[in-house]
Formats: structure tokens, C-alpha cells, sequence
């Protein structure tokens, strides 16, 4: 009898399900199968104890089955996985990618070898390029060109389970992209860690801005190119000048804020204020009037008073934001901000979170308004539901075809999402 394929289960952000798709590929050409491997997310103590969850779950659903986690909080905490007795092997966020791993698991999945195989993620110095088509769909591919982080946020995990800054090289990205176009995709994302640190470990340290630009030169048949969270901080005079100048590439930004109080941001060890945020999305809406954005902000970190939430609040507003992801603080062990002795009650956190959320639906609500009538290219995800060059979820009556772009007049809006 063939063995059945493995299973995968991913938690967290984006990166790691483009990495569950290599993982995908890499498992089933090893052969490996009766396996289910779960990705796990570190980024805070909720998201592992969802982890060990899952681990529990998915144990009690395949019985016979083996299993494998990876991911950040296997990499941050290898100790506390490998002593569940649901776990078969812990792997790390290197050992995942490499095809080595899964072919010495396929050969002999436990027999000699250790059940922990978690290296060092800090003396890693390079990043492959994994070529991932679309997470099963033929709308948009995602390609990573950066991975790991170099600044040491006081709230932040993920540098631990990541490790330093690596950049794919210009040339292997614009190679794996003109891939893609000729396989038919309308549009690619690039994806990283903390992609406005792309170039500063390769010769000349090239910028995120000279990455899009030639991208853009080089692969001319690219209808859309989209990217994805950014530092607004880091952004440079190429970057800028893409997105004044590229139409194709896509007028939405996502920003790393975290806060809206300079006293708040400092505690954080952030490297922007509270002005320079606003000015930049200030500078890219007046060279992009179109442009719209996203924004991760915290709330209840450690000292924040009314006060300093109302900042963050009001930035909503300042920097007219249109997507938020709002992240109710929860304490971190290893991270400095954890050691901070005044912690903010719980109830306090969510109570600033829901407040956060309601400004954040009122921002969609207005901007959903101001498409009414307008023109947009929809990139179709499906048959029935496509998106803006903004990002905007647009749902049509009528089928069209998947992953194509589609040219529309807005008529209406249902919930989060606008119809055509």
C-alpha cells in the first residue's frame, strides 16, 4: 500500500506558508509519507500555545501517524516541542528548507537520529530562493527575497527564530520571477522578514527600491509586482521613485508601526517617531494619490497610559490607515519588553484593541465609499472574487476567469468588500 501524502498544517504570517509550500515539495519528492508536519509561529506566547494545540489536535486525529514541527517557535523553544510526547522530530527554520532534511527523514524518519535537529539560525548567512507558485491558486505568486532580522525590537521574538538579515541576490529573483510570468501569473508579491533590509549583506548593498526597479526593467511582461510589509523607515530614494513613476507596481503598502507615542516607540526600540511615519505616507500619497495602508500596531504594551493609546489611535487617522492588524500586546519570555515591571491589564488590552478595530472598520467603511463609481483592474482569485490594486476584495456576479485581470466600474459594496 502507498503511504499517504504528509499532511501540513501552518500557523502565523505569510513567509511561513510560502515556506509550507517548499516543504510541500520538498517531502513529497523525498517520498516521505504517514507524516504530518506542523509550522508553527513564535511571534507571541498565544501563538505557541496555539501551536502546542494544534500539536495535541492533530495527534489525536492521526493516531499512527508521525509528527514533525518546525517554524519559529520550534526554533525559539526545540526544548519545549520535543518533550510533548505527541512529537516525533523538531526541526528548525534552517533545517526545513534544506532537501537533505527530508531526505534523511524519508530514509530513516527517527531510527539513530536525534529527535531534536535545531541548529544555530544565528551563524546562518545565506537565504535560498524557493520558487512558490501561487499557494494553490493561479492568481498571484509569492516570492522570497529576504529572510531573518537585524534590529532587536524590545517586543520582538522573531529575530531568535529567524535569524540574522540574508537577501536573495537580485539576479536569482528576477530569474525566478520571468519564471513565473511565463507560467502565466499576473502578479508577484516579494515576502521577507524585514524586506526594506533586502541588499545590506550583498556586495554594494544594493536597496529594496533598486530591487523593484530592476525587476521591473527586466521583466517588462509583468503585469502587477506587489510587496509586501514594510519598514517605512528604510524605505529609499528608489522605492520612492517606483512608486511615483511604476504603474505596475501596486499602490498599496503594508507598514510596520507598531505605535502611534514616541515615548512608546523608544520603549520599543522602534527606529521611527511618530511624524515620520506620518510623513511618509504623507510623501507616498502625494506621489501615489491612489496609494493605500496597511499598518500592524500594538496595543497594551508594557507603561502605555491613556494617553499614549490615544496617540495610537489618533494615528489612524494622521496617517489615514485602511487596513489594520491589531496585535493585543501579550508578554513575550526572552524579550526585554517582558522584564518591563509595568505590565497593563488584560482587560485594559482588549478593551484598547477593540477600540483600535473599530477605528480600523470605520477607515475600510470609508474607504469602500470612495471607490463607488470608480474604475479598477481586478486580478481574479477566483471565479466570483477578485482584488484592487489596493488590495480591495471585489466579488462579481457574473464568473470570470481565474487569475486574470479583469478592467470594472465599482457599482456597489457588501461588508468588506466592494461589488462589481
Amino acid at each position: 500500500m502507498t503511504a499517504a501524502p504528509p499532511k501540513f498544517t501552518t500557523l502565523g504570517c505569510r513567509l511561513n506558508a510560502y515556506e509550507t509550500e517548499a516543504m510541500k515539495k520538498m517531502s513529497q519528492e523525498a517520498g516521505l509519507g504517514d507524516a504530518v508536519i506542523v509550522n508553527t509561529c513564535a511571534v507571541t506566547a498565544e501563538a505557541v500555545r496555539k501551536s502546542r494545540q494544534e500539536i495535541r489536535r492533530l495527534r489525536r486525529e492521526n493516531p499512527s501517524a508521525r509528527i514533525i514541527v518546525t517554524g519559529c517557535a520550534a526554533q525559539t523553544e526545540p526544548e519545549t516541542f520535543a518533550a510533548m510526547t505527541e512529537v516525533d522530530k523538531v526541526i528548525g527554520n534552517t533545517e526545513k528548507m534544506m532537501p537533505g532534511t527530508w531526505n534523511g527523514m524519508a530514509a530513516d524518519f527517527i531510527g539513530e537520529s536525534e529527535k531534536v535537529q535545531v541548529d544555530d539560525i544565528m551563524s546562518v548567512t545565506e537565504t535560498a530562493g524557493h520558487l512558490i507558485d501561487g499557494f494553490g491558486t493561479r492568481s498571484r505568486a509569492y516570492v522570497q527575497v529576504q529572510n531573518g532580522c537585524d534590529h532587536r525590537c524590545t517586543f520582538c521574538i522573531i529575530p531568535y527564530g529567524r535569524g540574522n538579515s540574508r537577501s536573495v541576490p537580485a539576479g536569482v529573483v528576477v530569474d525566478q520571477i520571468k519564471r513565473l510570468v511565463d507560467r502565466g501569473f499576473n502578479e508577484v508579491v516579494l515576502t521577507g522578514v524585514d524586506l526594506t533590509s533586502w541588499g545590506a549583506d550583498l556586495p554594494a548593498t544594493p536597496r529594496l527600491g533598486d530591487l523593484v526597479m530592476r525587476i521591473l526593467k527586466l521583466v517588462p511582461d509583468l503585469p502587477r509586482l506587489r510587496i509586501s510589509s514594510i519598514d517605512s523607515i528604510e524605505a529609499d530614494d528608489n522605492l520612492m521613485q517606483a512608486i511615483a513613476t511604476e504603474p505596475r507596481l501596486m499602490p498599496h503598502l503594508h507598514l510596520s508601526l507598531q505605535h502611534g507615542d514616541d515615548l512608546i516607540l523608544k520603549r520599543m526600540a522602534r527606529r521611527h517617531l511618530r511624524d515620520d511615519a506620518i510623513a511618509f505616507c504623507e510623501q507616498a500619497r502625494h506621489l501615489r494619490p491612489d496609494m493605500t495602508f496597511g499598518a500592524d500596531i500594538i496595543a497594551g504594551f508594557p507603561t502605555e497610559t491613556d494617553a499614549h493609546f490615544e496617540n495610537s489611535l489618533k494615528l489612524v487617522a494622521d496617517c489615514d490607515l485602511t487596513w489594520l492588524h491589531v496585535f493585543p500586546y501579550s508578554k513575550r519570555t526572552g524579550t526585554p519588553a517582558a522584564k518591563i515591571p509595568s505590565q497593563v491589564n488584560g482587560n485594559i488590552i482588549k478593551e484598547r484593541s477593540a477600540r483600535l478595530r473599530t477605528a480600523g472598520d470605520a477607515q475600510v467603511k470609508k474607504h469602500l465609499e470612495a471607490q463607488l463609481g470608480k474604475s479598477h483592474h481586478i486580478l481574479m482569485e477566483n471565479a466570483h472574487m477578485g482584488r484592487t490594486e489596493q488590495f480591495t476584495e471585489v466579488t462579481f456576479e457574473h464568473p470570470q476567469i481565474e487569475g486574470s485581470i479583469v478592467s470594472t466600474t465599482i457599482t456597489g459594496m457588501s461588508g468588506t468588500q466592494l461589488v462589481a
